[in-house]
Order: C-alpha cells, then structure tokens, then sequence
C-alpha cells in the first residue's frame, strides 16, 4: 500500500502543468519628435471652409492657428511656392512667372515642367537649409523640388545634372498619381526606422486649383474637390495618430482663386498691332516684349487708359509690388482689374472659369493659412500677413537659421504656443 501511494504521488507530480514563464517586460514604446509637415492646397481660398464640407481643416483651424495670407505677386503658381519655402519673393527667388525668358537662354522659355537649375539657383529652399543643417527631408511633390538645387545641366544630351542638391526623399510630379497616394507615400515614410525617417515632409494637393479653373470657384464641382481634400487631411491625421507621431502642420495655399468669363476679355490686338509686340504670358496679367523699331508706338497705346486694365513699363511698376527689378521681368508688365482676362485676341467661344494672378491683395486672390500641433498657439485667429514669413516660420519649427529671406519672424511670434 505504501509503494502504491508513493507511486500515485510521484505520477501527480509528473503530470503537474509547469508555472507559467515570467512575463516579460513591455517593449517601450518610441517616443517620436514631432515632424514638420508642410501641406499646399493649391488655389484653396480660406472662404472655402465656409461650405460645410471641411470637417477636418476647420477642426484643425479651430484648434489652431488660422488667418488670411497675402500671396506675393504675381499670385501664380510656382512662384508663390518657391517664396513659401525660400522666403524671397518671386522677383528675387528668380521664379518670376509660371512662363519665363531669359536672354542668358535665348530662344529657351521655362514652363512648369522645367527642371534645370538654371532657372532655380537664384534661392535656396527650406530643404536645402534643412539638409546643410543635418536634418532629414522628404518632399511628396511641390514646385522645384525636384531640382537639383546649385547644380549644373550639361548642354548636351543626355543633358547630365552635375553637383546640387535635392531633398532627401522625392517624388516627381505626375498628376495621375492620387491624393490617397500622396498621403499614403508620406506616411510610410514615417513609418520608416528612426534614422532614415524624415523630420521636414512636403505635401501637395492640386485638384482644388483644378477645378477652380475649369469651373469657377463658386461651383459646386470645386465645392466637391474642396470636400476631397478635406477627407485626405482627415486620412494624414489619423494616420499620423496611428503611429503615435506628433506633428507640427503648417497648411497653405499659394493663392486664391477669381471667377472669369468670356464676357470679360481684352483683347491685346485691339489696342496694338501684334507686329508690334511679342507677348510673353497673358491671362490675369501679359508681360509683353516690342518687336525691335516698335517701342514708341507700343508704349503710346500700352500706356494709355484703359478700361479694366493698367499697364506700366517694367520700372515703373508700383512698389508695392515688389516686382520689376529681376531681369526676367519683361519690359511691359499689363494687370487686369480682378476677374478679367487679357488674351491675345477676342474669345470666339463662351465660356466661364476662374484663374488666379490678379493684384496680390484682392480679396479673391487670399491663400489659406492653417497651423495645429505641439508648437503652436491654440484657438486664435491672426490678422493678414505675407506669405515671405512662412519660410522663418518653417525655420524656427526645424531650429535651424532662415538664411536670406524677405520674411520676419513676427508671424512665427503670433502663432507659437
């Protein structure tokens, strides 16, 4: 009986579960610096977010810091994004209009696809101070980011780039390519380890621009693209919540936006003969050059009063501007009253829009201007200021010197916490 009972015990113990393993201590979590991320909406106006359909940038306009921003003239597309992040206005950052000459480039004209230093070594934008600082950058599209900034393009094809310097990560321009994709590209850069994981980020919307111009702004199909992008900030701060990244957004336009219509044109060659003159661009303003011989006669009729349009010579353009000195300024500078269009020749079609290029202080021409995070002030409305004094602010968020710039740091001062 003894031998059978001390057998059971010794069968009890062998079949007794095992303790459970200590358990091991929770990984730690990271804790992220926050990172800067600036975001364009290309031609949002700040009225937009009275239509009810931007849950998500008047939350972060409520929280935050918001007020009206002036873009610089001309209130174009690529030269108000390299004055964002240059902080020099267009007449000195060299990016003086969407379509440019040079008579270093003869017979060459810069358009919006053009990636050649050349046209871009006159600034340096905040990613290359950024970078000489050591700080790491990425850039999901903006206007001359994907240049090579002070390198050289080779005269002969395959028209190789030598020295200059881009941006850490980057993504060529393609319209095709959606704004759920640009998010998604900017988180996972984020989502990346903690050394090659971007602290300056770029975003860049343009679909609202888009339809502003096909459709006027007050239509209810730019309303919807307005709604769009809505939605997609809503995606970039959840997933910037996900992975427990804070951040300091600094949300903008480069202009506003101005309805147009067939019904409101000047027609240049109605007031001059084009033998007498080469335009260079025209729209919300023409930059004009006169054929050799035909100076005198142009000016006569250029600079004479007209109704819905003032035209100057190029140094006699109104300071307020800041525009004229910059040799890629064309000799005749023409301004349409807001929501007019100069054309080379009457319109033949009917047709309404809208376009943006006008006076940089009409109300219609008016950027957006948000900022929400850890670095900023909450619930408070700013009045009007320029868009030179987003590149210090951008500075001061990354800690590093803003370099050459046009901007103060007075608007930094009204929207820091």
């Amino acid at each position: 009986m003894t031998a059978f009972l001390a057998a059971l015990a010794l069968s009890a113990c062998a079949t007794a579960p095992a303790p459970p393993p200590p358990i091991a201590p929770a990984a730690p979590q990271e804790t992220r610096a926050p990172v800067t991320v600036l975001i364009s909406i290309d031609g949002f106006r700040p009225d937009y977010l009275d239509r009810g359909v931007t849950p998500n940038l008047s939350r972060l306009a409520g929280e935050g810091v918001t007020g009206p921003m002036h873009p610089s003239f001309p209130s174009k597309t690529f030269p108000n994004h390299y004055t964002l992040v240059t902080g020099l206005r267009p007449d000195r950052n060299g990016i003086v209009a969407n379509n440019m000459e040079d008579a270093r480039r003869p017979g060459e004209k810069f358009t919006m696809a053009s990636d050649d230093p050349f046209w871009w070594n006159a600034a340096e934008p905040i990613w290359i101070t950024a970078d000489k600082a050591g700080i790491r950058t990425a850039t999901m599209f903006w206007p001359g980011s994907n240049v090579a900034i002070g390198g050289t393009r080779a005269e002969q094809w395959p028209n190789d780039i030598s020295g200059g310097t881009r941006p850490d990560d980057w993504q060529q321009f393609n319209q095709a390519v959606s704004n759920p994709q640009r998010v998604n590209a900017v988180l996972d850069w984020l989502r990346r380890p903690a050394a090659i994981r971007p602290a300056f980020v770029t975003v860049y919307f343009d679909t609202v621009d888009t339809a502003g111009h096909h459709f006027g702004p007050g239509d209810a199909r730019t309303t919807a693209a307005v709604g769009d992008v809505d939605a997609r900030i809503g995606e970039l701060t959840s997933g910037l919540a996900a992975l427990g990244q804070p951040a300091n957004l600094v949300i903008v336009a480069d202009h506003g936006m101005a309805a147009t219509s067939s019904d409101r044109v000047i027609a240049l060659d109605r007031i001059a003969p084009p033998a007498e003159y080469r335009i260079v661009e025209s729209g919300p303003y023409a930059t004009l050059v006169a054929t050799p011989g035909h100076e005198r006669a142009l000016e006569r009729a250029l600079l004479a009063r007209h109704e819905h349009m003032t035209c100057w010579r190029k140094a006699e353009i109104p300071a307020r501007f800041a525009y004229g000195w910059n040799p890629r300024v064309p000799p005749y500078l023409c301004l349409a009253e807001t929501g007019w269009t100069i054309a080379p020749t009457a319109p033949t079609k009917t047709s309404s829009g809208g376009n943006h290029g006008y006076d940089n202080m009409a109300d219609d021409m008016t950027a957006l201007f948000i900022a929400h995070g850890p670095a900023f002030a909450t619930h408070r409305t700013i009045p009007a200021f320029d868009n030179v004094d987003v590149q210090p602010m951008l500075a001061a968020l990354l800690g590093i010197a803003p370099g050459a710039t046009d901007g103060s740091l007075k608007t930094w001062n009204a929207v820091r916490k």
